[in-house]
């Protein structure tokens, strides 16, 4: 965990991140400033991130969060498989949930940029199967998956050209290298032109010399046409010895190509696949799995010194020696017998070996096979492409007509045969009808005279035994068979064991000496790889003492480099501020005015004056604008009323205007009057 965690703050600290943590403050850090550091480093390998977690609900950001680590494929650990605590503890950014998240982001970043990259066009939308009813947006769905087909095509396109070595900046360089060439023929071509002008008849010459560069040119055209042409030829040769070959292969298939023959090699096909999906396929792929758990195991043990390095090539020492004593006691065994299903083991597993290993040939075959149809295939389309359509010539055409009028007469026969064989089925099965039905009449009246004789159940109980009895005695044939092939298996199994036996007698004698040698050995490999550890002990712990001191002493001279560089600036600084006082008394104590205006206490005293006269003009302002203020005031409010007075005139004007352009009513003795 901490080798996690100190790879996590490396990574922050460098570009594009530049958190500047370390170990303590990373650990410290609250769960909603852990949430913002993934979200920076989510939004790092997609831009879309980019947001602060603060102006968003939790489960929104929970949400988008998960939506992005499924795009990228992450997988959570194994005490985390649970989707429901995942989620938990990412929307309280929980410890053991982030950091696992940013230790799998941060190690992969450029990876995961391209993969966000390519979600963005290849993640297809689900579209529902009721709205693909519609013509419109089914075409627009297939524009879709051409689009996206395409971009496919177009990204692989564009690797490829950026891992080819091609670079802007090789281009640009093959660029101005050419220019430059081109300069300096165009200089060689003038100053050529320059020496051949002196020449007489020159004109002249220069035409031969054109002539002569243009028959050269078609020269090399024609001896590229005379080797394309060859090249042609040869294709077209080995087109033919093909379709030579395919025919060949043809007829011999169409010669053996019998009813029997075909289901023979049917039947053997099928034995051959139901072995390989029943007994090959489950075994490596359970081999597969033992072979995960034991990596799985060993990857979750901690890690392993020396000492239990040693401890573990005991136990297989021993466990060897056990081994091999228990051999030599079963092959100085003299009586064979004593356990009888040992050579029908023994004769099981040299079968299944041999059926593996046959199955074996026939998977690589079968890939063999596959890989030459791949290859066969793509030549074929290569050369389709590089020559074009075939012409058919005069000859050839007629021979295909002929063809084709031989098999349009073996069509017909064929389709007549076929009608009779339909007629004659129709005949059949009507027949086949009636005699079932007989046969249904005759069982029901069988039954029917059972019953009266009180037997029901006799016929068929009959039929049951004859057919018992046809199996067992199959069955009994097979065994007899199969004991017989078994004894004689046996005895010869016996008879090679004793050979066998005979024969390792001298070689397990030999052998005994030779473990004898090999134990001795051994016991002073360990005695001398004892020694040759202590001295590297020794000689270990006295480089670790001399690398302690030298890096002590490293130490203590980069500190007090510092602290000479230190004292040297101070010292410069210090010098500097005694010059500049030095200047100062010097200006000050002068006679003449003019250094004397020089001195800083002169420019500040002179400063203090200006500032001085500055805040006394202030203040008298301010005293004046103080006096008069009372009487600003009132007369700013005089202006506003004046101002409310004018805006009454003007809208009493308006509206006086207005009722005289349309009339005036009048009210007289009780009548009321309109003046127009």
């Amino acid at each position: 965990m901490s080798e996690q965690l100190k790879f996590i703050v490396e990574q922050l600290n460098k570009d594009p991140f530049k958190k500047n943590f370390n170990l303590i403050t990373f650990d410290s850090l609250e769960p909603m400033q852990l949430l913002q550091i993934l979200n920076d480093v989510l939004a790092e390998i997609d831009p879309k991130q980019a947001i602060d977690i603060r102006e968003e609900m939790p489960e929104q950001t929970v949400k988008r969060m998960c939506a992005l680590l499924g795009m990228l494929k992450y997988k959570p650990p194994g005490n985390q498989s649970d989707v429901s605590s995942f989620r938990q503890g990412l929307v309280i950014g929980s410890k053991p949930v982030v950091h696992p998240i940013l230790y799998w982001l941060l190690q992969r970043v450029p990876e995961l940029k391209k993969r966000a990259y390519l979600a963005r066009f290849l993640v297809k939308l689900e579209v529902p199967a009721e709205f693909l009813q519609d013509d419109v947006i089914t075409d627009t769905y297939h524009q879709y998956e051409e689009l996206v087909a395409s971009f496919k095509i177009y990204h692989k396109e564009c690797e490829l050209l950026r891992t080819s070595g091609f670079s802007t900046a090789e281009i640009r360089r093959d660029i101005g290298a050419m220019e430059e060439e081109k300069d300096q023929l165009i200089k060689r071509v003038e100053r050529l032109k320059k020496r051949v002008e002196t020449v007489s008849n020159h004109q002249r010459m220069l035409e031969q010399a054109r002539q002569l560069r243009v028959e050269k040119e078609r020269e090399e055209s024609l001896t590229h046409q005379k080797q394309e042409q060859k090249n042609q030829l040869f294709q077209a040769e080995q087109r033919l010895q093909r379709s030579q070959q395919q025919l060949k292969d043809l007829r011999l298939a169409a010669a053996d190509a019998n009813p029997e023959s075909l289901m023979k090699r049917l039947e053997e096909e099928i034995k051959i696949n139901s072995y390989m999906v029943s007994e090959k396929l489950p075994k490596e792929l359970e081999s597969m799995r033992r072979t995960v758990q034991n990596l799985q195991k060993i990857a979750s043990e901690p890690a392993m010194g020396q000492a239990d390095i040693q401890e573990l090539q005991g136990k297989i020492k021993e466990v060897m020696s056990q081994m091999n004593q228990l051999v030599d006691k079963r092959m100085m065994r003299n009586d064979p017998m004593d356990d009888k299903l040992t050579l029908y083991r023994q004769q099981a597993s040299i079968i299944s070996r041999r059926k593996e290993s046959k199955a074996e040939e026939l998977q690589e075959a079968r890939e063999e096979l596959a890989a030459a149809e791949r290859e066969l295939r793509q030549r074929t389309s290569q050369g389709q492409t590089s020559d074009g359509e075939e012409i058919i010539r005069g000859d050839e055409l007629k021979r295909l007509v002929v063809k084709l009028r031989s098999k349009g007469t073996v069509y017909k026969k064929k389709r007549q045969e076929i009608a009779e064989l339909k007629a004659e089925y129709g005949v059949l099965q009507r027949t086949e009808e009636i005699l079932r039905e007989r046969h249904e009449m005759v069982q029901q009246k069988l039954q029917t005279v059972e019953a009266e004789k009180g037997i029901s159940g006799y016929s068929n109980t009959q039929e049951e035994l004859e057919r018992v009895s046809a199996i067992k005695s199959e069955l009994d044939e097979k065994k007899g068979r199969t004991l017989d092939d078994m004894s004689e298996m046996v005895k010869k199994l016996n008879s090679m064991i004793v050979e066998k036996k005979s024969a390792l007698a001298p070689i397990i004698k030999e052998l005994r000496t030779l473990r004898q040698q090999c134990q001795e050995l051994s016991q002073e490999y360990e005695e001398k790889k004892a020694q040759y550890e202590s001295c590297t002990a020794g000689l270990e712990s006295n480089r670790s003492k001399l690398e302690q001191e030298v890096k002590a002493l490293r130490e203590e001279t980069a500190q007090e480099e510092n602290r000479y560089h230190y004292i040297n600036s101070m010292s410069e600084i210090v010098e500097m501020q005694i010059q500049r006082a030095a200047e100062e008394m010097k200006a000050y104590v002068s006679s003449d005015p003019q250094e004397r205006k020089k001195a800083i206490r002169e420019v500040y005293m002179k400063n203090i004056s200006e500032q001085e006269l500055l805040g006394k003009k202030l203040r008298e302002k301010q005293k004046i604008v103080r006096e008069s203020h009372g009487a600003n005031m009132e007369q700013m409010k005089m202006w506003r009323d004046l101002e409310q007075l004018m805006e009454c005139k003007r809208q009493c004007f308006i509206r006086a205007q207005s009722q005289a352009s349309i009339g005036q009513v009048i009210q007289e003795g009780g009548e009321d009057r309109l003046v127009l």
